[in-house]
């Protein structure tokens, strides 16, 4: 994975509360396969409002890689100036682990072009914070079906109540060389919270995870790998 990215602040998406409403029943659903590996990072502009600061987010998959010598380029502040931004996050790069997504579409597509890098408006949001405490579920209202595929191995965290919570895509914001062969290890590297394990297995039939009509827990370990609560 590339090297660290200068002028990047620290961030965390488990913090999102999207302020979508539920799609409508004739909402159509669109498939996304063959993603587990491939690599995204995402753009935040902020600013403030009543209920806290609110940001929109640009999300550079399936336009494009996320070119390296463009995003180690990126001014954060910059970006936030010419875009009416309080201020603008970086979050990436990250690499997606399920191997498709279901989304339900919200309308049409728009894309936003940041220092070369096309990106594709994803969500709006409202930050419960701009730096959360890793291990700390929040809601993600996202509309998807995250499927991992019958003979995958996935990495999950089990809490001190034995709920499970799916390694959705790792990240190099904190450690620039982490590939997913140390993903099977990484427990030995986080600094789980008392009672927490992390565990790799192989999956013997395919995993969904469905919060096309509920909002979905997310949370973040403290390499700001990103996870989604298992309800099924």
């Amino acid at each position: 994975m590339q090297e660290d990215e200068p002028g990047q602040q620290p961030l965390t998406l488990v913090t999102e509360v999207i302020t979508f409403t539920l799609m409508p029943a004739h909402a159509a659903t669109e498939p996304t396969e063959n993603l587990s590996g491939k690599r995204y990072g995402e753009i935040l502009l902020v600013t403030p409002g009543e209920a806290g600061p609110q940001a929109t987010v640009y999300n550079s998959y399936p336009l494009n890689d996320l070119p390296a010598e463009l995003w180690s380029e990126l001014d954060p502040k910059a970006i936030a100036a010419e875009n009416g931004a309080a201020t603008a996050l970086l979050n990436g790069p990250r690499y997606w682990l399920m191997n498709s997504i279901e989304k339900s579409s919200q309308g049409p597509r728009m894309i936003k072009n940041f220092g070369g890098i096309d990106m594709l408006l994803q969500a709006t949001v409202l930050l419960s914070a701009m730096d959360p405490a890793p291990y700390t579920a929040n809601q993600v209202h996202r509309h998807t079906v995250f499927t991992f595929d019958a003979g995958e191995e996935i990495y999950e965290l089990h809490d001190p109540a034995m709920r499970r919570w799916v390694m959705q895509t790792w990240s190099q914001i904190v450690d620039p060389n982490l590939s997913r062969v140390d993903l099977p290890g990484l427990g030995e590297r986080l600094d789980l919270p008392t009672g927490w394990t992390y565990q790799a297995r192989k999956l013997t039939s395919p995993l969904r995870i469905d919060t096309t009509t509920h909002a979905a827990q997310v949370l973040q370990d403290d390499l700001r790998n990103s996870y989604s609560l298992f309800t099924g």
